[in-house]
């Protein structure tokens, strides 16, 4: 499964294999294609502000952004497929872990779990969606401890 990862931060500290790995473990536990791409970007709070206002008509900057890819089409069976983008902002997933009192380990990796399944059509919208998405975050990342 093609996952390619960019940091626009320099330099940066975070453990880029870590996101893979639990990307490739989303991705598989929702049975997507092993031949779809993924992208994901670590970006600074001033770019995140600057895609949230661009993207979403929404002032400031927020931890995590979906973006799809916008014209899905017929693809043979080994091509592949692009899923779209996900983009996170570490340095807020750090503010929020220590307002919620857990690692930035763990709110990183919901982010990135949460950006993957808005890939994948969650939504949170309503509060029953809300709920089924959260859930699924749930089961997904304790799964993924459980791997480890």
């Amino acid at each position: 499964m093609p996952i390619s990862i960019t940091s626009h931060r320099e330099p940066e500290p975070l453990d880029l294999a870590a996101f893979e790995r639990l990307a490739e473990f989303v991705l598989d536990r929702e049975d997507v294609p092993p031949h779809a791409e993924l992208s994901l970007a670590l970006v600074d709070v001033a770019e995140m502000a600057e895609l949230n206002e661009s993207y979403r008509g929404i002032k400031g900057p927020t931890d995590v952004l979906s973006f799809e890819c916008d014209d899905p089409c017929p693809v043979e069976s080994d091509e592949p497929i692009t899923l779209g983008d996900v983009v996170i902002a570490p340095e807020l997933a750090e503010r929020q872990a220590a307002e919620l009192g857990h690692t930035v380990e763990h709110e990183l990796n919901l982010l990135l779990v949460h950006g993957i399944l808005h890939l994948l059509g969650y939504a949170h919208e309503s509060d029953d969606d809300a709920a089924v998405m959260q859930e699924r975050e749930r089961v997904l990342l304790d799964a993924y401890a459980e791997a480890l």
